[in-house]
């Protein structure tokens, strides 16, 4: 069984020697020097658990435990604070701002391997539990519990790091139609295939797709401007309708998906809401003009559309 990763972060060798000498048995270590260092590998991922000393140069514990817990990314991973500092105003300070547990130099190796165990443990359930409740039980896509609360953090992520943005939303065409012609449980399995072949296609950290409700579903993602989204998303209705599932549709003999979306460059004035709302008035135009096709709109006011 592959061994669950703690992130260790101390600018003291011997201390990182003797934590990875104690824990190194039961956990895959990684350590770092410094604070920098330990966000930018935080980042990466995987992490069950994070050590971290409060007493560090440039940057102390505090400040990084900070940073942690703003950080998508990183705003889960439960971290244990590490310090000689034993003053109760420090012990609680660190746990106002995000620590789940702290533990005073130096430590019994019995204790720390305790601590370390048990916070993991928790983790583990916590991270089952965070799972089930935001998967859409039909699709086994995210829900929209799940987007509504991370789409508002990846949108202010994007403003700080002033990152491409694009809200997508996509909806199967003539679904009642289908649900009168074959009955819902064929529709509840063309909704299943449907989300599960544009999911496999969001493949980044920073990608989110959820099923927004019934037969429509949303997606976010970073990084692409206006033309290679609107490629990208043109791949995905395509694929789609590959998956050749018979359909009486005026549309296609086969499902088929209509598509509307904006992306842009998003500034610290702009509000989320507004681009949510365009992008599902591209979805509108995308149905009103035949379906079964992507309508994209950039920052620029360009429109682009597969057809007229």
């Amino acid at each position: 069984m592959e061994k669950e990763k703690i992130l260790v972060i101390d600018d003291s060798t011997v201390q990182l020697e003797y934590l990875c000498s104690i824990l190194g048995g039961d956990y895959q270590i990684t350590t770092c020097l410094t604070a920098e260092e330990g966000l930018a590998r935080a980042k990466e991922g995987g992490f069950s658990l994070i050590l971290l000393d409060v007493v560090m140069p440039d940057m102390d514990g505090f400040t990084l435990l900070q940073h942690l817990k703003a950080t998508a990314l990183t705003r889960h991973i439960p971290v244990i604070l590490l310090t000689s500092l034993a003053d109760v105003q420090y012990e609680e300070r660190g746990l106002l701002l995000g620590a789940v547990d702290y533990v005073a130099k130096p430590f019994s190796p019995v204790i720390i391997k305790a601590r370390v165990n048990t916070h993991v443990q928790l983790y583990l359930y916590q991270t089952r539990f965070r799972e089930q409740a935001l998967v859409d039980e039909l699709t086994g896509v995210a829900n929209r519990r799940r987007y509504e609360a991370e789409c508002q953090i990846r949108w202010q992520e994007a403003v700080r790091f002033q990152l491409p943005f694009s809200i997508c939303m996509m909806d199967i065409d003539h679904f009642k139609l289908y649900n009168d012609t074959f009955g819902h449980p064929a529709g509840d399995q063309v909704i299943a295939s449907v989300a599960q072949t544009a999911a496999s296609r969001f493949r980044r950290a920073t990608d989110l797709f959820a099923r927004y409700g019934g037969e429509e579903f949303v997606a976010i993602f970073m990084g692409n401007d206006g033309p290679s989204a609107f490629a990208f998303l043109k791949s995905i209705r395509e694929a789609i309708e590959g998956l050749h599932i018979p359909h009486n549709s005026p549309v296609s003999p086969w499902v088929t998906v209509s598509i509307g979306g904006v992306s842009l460059v998003p500034k610290s004035e702009d509000d989320y809401a507004t681009y949510l709302k365009l992008a599902d008035t591209m979805l509108y135009d995308a149905k009103r003009m035949g379906r079964n096709q992507v309508v994209w709109y950039s920052e620029n006011k360009e429109q682009w559309r597969e057809r007229t």
